[in-house]
């Protein structure tokens, strides 16, 4: 089992930058894979961001080269640093683990948090 609680969400200016952060609980953390997703109001959730248990990353092709997905192994956390952010960004920003898989589709994961809140203003 793991549980999995985001952080760092919260109101920034167009063009600003945040952290989120997801705590995860469970001793095999390090063997999961980890993401994040988001949605927007009225919108289907979307996928963000991932990274492989050995630390490869993927992204949506609407963030790279803005947000970065990191992992810190020992304090069993998983980042995600957003740059340049855009009022499309803004979303219920959710965090995601699964043992087995690290794509695009959020059905496939079997754990989730409950999301935190982020919102861009102009």
């Amino acid at each position: 089992q793991v549980h999995l609680v985001e952080s760092g969400g919260g109101l920034v200016q167009a063009g600003g930058s945040l952290r989120l952060s997801c705590a995860a609980s469970g001793r095999t953390f390090s063997m999961y894979s980890m993401g994040w997703f988001r949605q927007a109001p009225g919108k289907e959730r979307a996928f963000v961001a991932s990274i492989t248990w050995s630390g490869t990353p993927y992204y949506a092709d609407s963030v790279k080269g803005r947000f970065t997905i990191s992992r810190d192994n020992a304090r069993k956390t998983v980042y995600l640093q957003m740059n340049s952010l855009k009022r499309e960004d803004t979303a219920v920003y959710s965090c995601v683990a699964d043992l087995n898989y690290s794509g695009t589709i959020p059905g496939s994961y079997g754990y989730w948090g409950q999301g935190t809140q982020v919102t861009v203003s102009s």
